[in-house]
């Protein structure tokens, strides 16, 4: 047991994009809201949070164990310069890494590859497939992530009718799932899963004392490879947009934003930082 850390009563795991930082296209209407860039691209702004926001999102790791838990790559996460780090853990690639004090788990990452192989198609046969699919006519990218998944850039109005259903039952069919989440429709192996990295992360925190067992966990995340992640926590909360919104998905233990866009994220921390308790000495 680590006694030098703060045994914390609250894990908090929380998607990023779209959930606590946001893009210009994806602001939504507002009026003139004090911003805070946390992530640039080639030296170009990209992704922001309101600076309330920010400010409240250091305050957050006051009293809990906040795990940011994204379908981000390693790459792409290390890019995010979020309020509260460094962080002790986080998670990328839909669950398939976990970052300790900034290092991905290598043990962890075998097993997950292990699992991957054990459940259904591999990661060649399902790109394969999908390049077969696609079309250049609205399909603007094509990215292997982490070698773990892969996913489409695409332009949203002009996927064919029943694509997305249609992938998604052969990806079922060979232990893959299809989602789309704004402009990426993603293929992802059913063992990659953001809830058993985040049972995982906590497992490790209350065996070294810095969460107390009797803890509760919280989440937050808008699209529906967080669905999971939601669904498992103690309580949970989702903005008022995204993939979750248009699927009005709901659980007993939800709670629904009443802003959207970029002020949900301001609305998400609010609500963690009144349900996480001051930590126990």
């Amino acid at each position: 047991m680590d006694l030098s850390r703060p045994r914390r009563q609250t894990l908090v795991a929380t998607d990023l994009d779209r959930t606590m930082i946001y893009s210009r296209n994806a602001f939504s209407a507002i009026s003139e809201v004090p911003m805070v860039c946390v992530e640039h691209l080639e030296g170009a702004p990209l992704s922001f949070m309101t600076t309330a926001a920010a400010l409240r999102m250091q305050t957050l790791t006051e009293p809990a164990a906040v795990i940011p838990t994204t379908t981000r790559t390693i790459k792409q996460f290390n890019r995010i310069q979020l309020p509260g780090a460094p962080w002790r853990y986080a998670i990328t690639s839909n669950g398939g890494n976990i970052l300790v004090d900034g290092v991905p788990d290598l043990r962890w990452r075998i097993d997950i590859d292990d699992k991957v192989c054990a459940n259904g198609a591999t990661l060649s046969e399902v790109v394969t497939e999908l390049r077969a699919r696609m079309d250049d006519s609205w399909a603007t990218k094509f990215r292997v992530a982490d070698d773990l998944f892969c996913y489409l850039v695409v332009k949203p109005k002009a996927v064919p009718d029943g694509f997305l259903a249609e992938w998604d039952d052969w990806c079922r069919a060979r232990g893959w799932s299809a989602s789309q989440q704004g402009r990426k429709i993603y293929a992802m192996p059913t063992a990659v899963c953001k809830s058993i990295a985040v049972q995982e992360v906590r497992r490790r925190l209350m065996n070294s004392g810095e969460l107390s067992h009797e803890s509760k966990t919280l989440a937050a995340g808008d699209g529906a490879l967080d669905a999971d992640m939601l669904r498992a926590a103690d309580s949970a909360i989702r903005p008022r947009h995204g993939e979750l919104e248009t699927l009005n998905w709901t659980h007993p233990n939800l709670t629904i934003t009443k802003a959207s866009g970029i002020m949900a994220g301001e609305e998400i921390i609010n609500w963690f930082i009144k349900a996480a308790p001051p930590q126990s000495e």
